[in-house]
């Protein structure tokens, strides 16, 4: 397993977060509140996120053998369609 973290500074963490968990929760196994949110995806990757006043923070596990480049490229994505207003988004992802 890889663990990539990243802290996104944005003034709307809990708008983004309930966006993009609603979006995936038709497909994905998806959990969330106004701060907190978890999506687990069909590869076994799961993304846990956490908002607060000034940043969206995230936590994403990918199993062996997947793509955890790839998995930090949908996840930031998403999240700057959703931040349009503000995109792009920054995202710096590092080992967790």
């Amino acid at each position: 397993m890889s663990v990539s973290v990243a802290r996104v500074p944005t003034h709307s963490s809990s708008r983004y977060l309930q966006q993009l968990a609603k979006h995936w929760s038709h497909k994905m196994e998806v959990v969330f509140t106004a701060e907190e949110g978890t999506i687990v995806f069909p590869n076994a990757s799961r993304l846990e996120m956490r908002a607060s006043d000034d940043t969206l923070d995230l936590l994403l596990t990918v199993p062996d053998g997947e793509d955890e480049a790839r998995m930090r490229e949908v996840v930031a994505s998403h999240l700057d369609r959703f931040a349009f207003r503000e995109a792009p988004l920054t995202f710096d992802w590092r080992q967790g």
